[in-house]
């Protein structure tokens, strides 16, 4: 699944005609990015859920033929946050566990060992790809012991969540009727005191790219290496 409803608050004026999802790095919206590398890890079967300015992306993506995809979409009235919009689209997911990306991120992550470790999941659980606390969020969100996801301490350097993770279909089985309109934190918090949320470090290419200064640094790193002698 492809998180792709949110208002894009932060990067406006640029959001208030153009989803943050096609915001274009390189001459490429971001969410294509994220559907080459789904489909060239072999994962075809995709749900994609939008709400504002969501006619737009529907039109952009079409049916995904063109890559290789079959896109599903899940259309949210108003924006239902992370947990919301996954809750919401559970019936197009007809898998025991499957992936889950934020659409307005910048990534090298390799889907097709997420995969493999989505499959692995033991029951309720999902696992997380984290990566170095960035200059805007240097506080982090949660701390990693071994494999496991715990609460960040003196004693446990934090680390950011990148908003892509594997998840088990019945980790949702539980979630609050808040959840249905609400972020994924709360889901997390429990899962992590319940053993159930795993994860690991993302020491690649990663950035949120929730501003327009942050977008266009991207654009001036992706520009950079694009350049002959580029790397």
């Amino acid at each position: 699944m492809i998180l792709a409803a949110g208002r894009g608050e932060r990067m406006r004026p640029l959001t208030d005609h153009t989803p943050k999802p096609l915001l274009q790095v390189g001459g490429v919206p971001l969410i294509e990015y994220h559907i080459r590398r789904l489909v060239t890890a072999g994962i075809v079967e995709l749900v994609i859920n939008v709400s504002h300015l969501g006619e737009q992306i529907v039109a952009a993506c079409g049916d995904g033929s063109r890559w290789g995809a079959r896109i599903s979409w899940s259309r949210e009235a108003r924006p239902l946050e992370t947990a919301g919009g996954i809750l919401r689209a559970l019936p197009l997911l007809d898998t025991p566990a499957f992936l889950v990306v934020n659409a307005d991120v910048w990534m090298d992550f390799d889907a097709t060992a997420l995969a493999a470790r989505a499959r692995a999941l033991p029951p309720r659980c999902a696992r997380l790809l984290f990566a170095a606390n960035p200059a805007h969020h240097c506080g982090g969100d949660f701390a990693l012991s071994g494999e496991r996801v715990v609460p960040a301490g003196p004693d446990r350097p934090s680390v950011t969540f990148t908003g892509v993770g594997a998840y088990r279909r019945d980790f949702f089985d539980d979630a609050h009727p808040a959840s249905r309109s609400g972020p994924l934190r709360p889901l997390f918090e429990r899962a992590i005191a319940d053993g159930r949320l795993h994860g690991e470090r993302h020491d690649g290419a990663w950035m949120d790219v929730g501003t327009p200064e942050r977008l266009a640094a991207l654009r001036e790193q992706v520009q950079a290496q694009a350049e002959p002698g580029g790397t």
